[in-house]
């Protein structure tokens, strides 16, 4: 009885010094639709370096660039899912999941990408990182892009000119009444089916930034750009509460920190972009980028911006008067 009670004993004691055995490497599917040399793409692929040298063996970030896996209209779906662990769609298409985030699709509501940071990086925009969150969404930044110019394949240089033109938009109900303001004909459509519609004619028109212009070649098949820096594209990284929530603390927390190290690296990108790719398009002379003056941007202004009175029950005039405060 003894030597049992002593063989018990050992046991025990051999398990309890015994080393725990390693966590299996989580692998996180990062999906996103657009190029890898655009602001997004850098930052996928800045996030995925880090975590590769920092956390070898405990996790391993892969990235879908191109609408790969899935476009940004499925990709949310596919994470609730576990299809896919992280994406960073344009704040665009969360309307499904709430109404709030509409707030930057609101026409000339920004006079710069400064008032986007101040207004995302105070109270009112950390608070909208947690609008997804009932429907297990979860925000864990902001990415820019930047301001959205109109391309066409006409001058558009007052509200009138876009009269009767077919432009794509994103999934977006205020895109498609900012649209509507100056009598246009917005059609939702997929961004990986732009440059085709473009190229074939079947619509007239779009609306992006210039990285997004320059990366996917739109300038190729589009005669003018007007720079009216009239909206913006920014994305928010988002990932499932259940993913996110089912990591290991200390995991978390550094794959927080990675993130948030990558997200500044694509912000700068995004800064350096917007000067560049608008001078790669203006060098390459396939469009000709046209300027507003005063009196024409107040045209598209005075236009346009009744569509914020259509929107502010769903998004709440308390925050676009924070935004607005951005701008001072």
């Amino acid at each position: 009885m003894r030597v049992l009670k002593a063989g018990v004993a050992l046991a025990a004691l051999m398990i309890a010094v015994a080393p725990v055995a390693q966590a299996k490497e989580v692998v996180i599917k990062f999906s996103h639709v657009v190029a890898e040399n655009t602001p997004k793409g850098q930052m996928a692929n800045k996030f995925r370096d880090i975590v590769a040298e920092r956390l070898a063996g405990k996790a391993k970030v892969e990235v879908y660039p191109n609408s790969q896996l899935f476009t940004d209209k499925k990709v949310l779906e596919a994470m609730l899912l576990g299809d896919v662990q992280l994406a960073a769609p344009s704040l665009s298409k969360f309307k499904k999941y709430t109404k709030k985030l509409q707030i930057y699709d609101l026409p000339f509501l920004f006079k710069d990408m400064n008032a986007v940071e101040k207004f995302q990086s105070g109270p009112a925009g950390q608070k909208l990182l947690q609008a997804t969150a009932k429907k297990g969404l979860l925000g864990l930044g902001y990415l820019h892009n930047g301001l959205k110019q109109l391309s066409a394949s006409k001058m558009l240089k007052v509200p009138a000119d876009a009269n009767g033109l077919k432009f794509r938009i994103m999934s977006s109900d205020v895109l498609q009444a900012q649209f509507e303001a100056v009598k246009a004909n917005p059609l939702k459509k997929p961004f990986s089916e732009v440059f085709t519609l473009l190229q074939t004619k079947a619509i007239d028109g779009q609306e992006n930034t210039w990285s997004n212009i320059y990366s996917k070649k739109f300038f190729e098949v589009q005669g003018f750009i007007t720079e009216s820096n009239h909206g913006v594209i920014d994305y928010m990284v988002v990932t499932s509460q259940e993913f996110w929530g089912g990591l290991e603390a200390g995991l978390r927390g550094e794959l927080e920190k990675a993130l948030k190290e990558a997200i500044a690296h694509g912000n700068k990108v995004a800064a350096q972009k917007a000067v560049g790719d608008r001078q790669k398009i203006i060098d390459s002379g396939r469009s000709k980028v046209l300027q507003l003056t005063d009196g024409e941007r107040g045209k598209w202004v005075d236009a346009m911006k009744p569509v914020w009175a259509k929107f502010e029950g769903q998004i709440g005039k308390d925050l676009i008067d924070a935004a607005v405060k951005s701008n001072m």
